[in-house]
């Protein structure tokens, strides 16, 4: 990360939502480094992500707020005085997507506008970095996947992430609401979410392997990127911070290309054992399956200088030492 993040950030006052869930909090320790004055809003609804937890050694150095994103008098009253807002709050399963679109919508396509309609008339100066998702894109016609391909998303969920991003780029090129939208592909890391599936597949792959059960590889010849945690991080605050993002949408992706069964046989070796089975997707997982996604990344890393840097064997073992120590307050 550029030496001079610590002098644009010190001091700044710096917006997240969802900042007790898994990407918000590690970007809130980061930023405490930074010496930004941080508030965190989170609804702490179960399902969704967020942990008191996630914040423990920092919680003397943070604002929360528990409040919900779909609350529009109470993210009225957030936004104003903010020089940044990191917008990180969202509904990230497919499937209760398919299950209960109305609720995905509310949360991942109407409070974004609402969140924006509030910056607009309360605090048009503030930047606005937004936490889209390779889901939108579907699925892949050409790998690599840049920017430039067809969006044409699987399920409820991305069509609302998809219509969220670009609420962001409208009122950029609009309102000049400066906002610029990452496209994060399987972000992974201390603080993910491993009860269950519903932020990512490794997090319960983890979970099951600590516990010493196995689990589940669906389709293992399928090929993903990974980007640690660390790593969207620093991309998050590039992108905040330099205004060449303004109006942009940049994918991120990662330092290797895997297939699924070769990313399990990865794990159970960094873990020193463990074992997995490979099966065929269930029914109601494939109908909104996008098979093979890497991301073609090279536009953030020439206009930001963003670099992943965390290989996938290291970061799989950082992961796997924090839960270790700490997975009883995640399940």
């Amino acid at each position: 990360m550029p030496d001079d993040l610590a002098s644009i950030f010190a001091g700044r006052r710096v917006l997240i939502t969802g900042g007790l869930g898994f990407i918000g909090s590690n970007l809130a320790r980061r930023l405490v480094a930074l010496d930004a004055e941080i508030t965190l809003v989170d609804s702490l609804i179960p399902q969704y992500g967020g942990n008191l937890f996630n914040i423990a050694g920092i919680e003397n150095r943070v604002r929360v707020n528990i409040s919900d994103v779909r609350d529009e008098h109470s993210m009225t009253y957030l936004v104003q005085g903010q020089d940044y807002l990191f917008n990180l709050a969202g509904q990230t399963s497919h499937l209760d997507s398919m299950r209960d679109p109305y609720t995905d919508l509310e949360i991942n396509c109407r409070a974004q506008l609402s969140i924006l309609e509030s910056c607009r008339k309360h605090n048009p100066g503030i930047k606005i970095v937004f936490a889209s998702t390779r889901q939108i894109y579907g699925k892949p016609q050409t790998l690599p996947v840049d920017e430039k391909h067809l969006l044409r998303p699987v399920d409820v969920n991305g069509i609302n992430k998809m219509a969220g991003e670009w609420y962001h780029i409208l009122y950029n090129n609009v309102y000049g609401l400066r906002a610029v939208a990452l496209r994060l592909t399987n972000t992974y890391g201390p603080r993910m979410r491993v009860k269950d599936a519903r932020q990512t597949f490794l997090g319960i792959w983890l979970r099951l392997l600590i516990e010493g059960r196995p689990f589940e590889v669906w389709d293992g010849g399928q090929r993903r990127d990974f980007t640690y945690v660390d790593d969207a991080v620093t991309a998050l605050l590039l992108a905040a911070a330099d205004p060449r993002a303004d109006g942009q949408v940049f994918n991120l992706g990662g330092l290797e290309v895997i297939s699924l069964e070769a990313l399990a046989r990865l794990l159970v070796e960094v873990n020193g054992g463990g074992s997995f089975v490979v099966r065929e997707f269930p029914a109601e997982r494939k109908r909104i399956d996008i098979g093979d996604y890497y991301a073609d990344d090279r536009l953030i890393r020439a206009t930001l200088g963003w670099q992943p840097s965390v290989p996938l064997c290291e970061g799989l073992a950082r992961t796997l030492a924090y839960y270790r120590e700490h997975l009883p307050r995640y399940v």
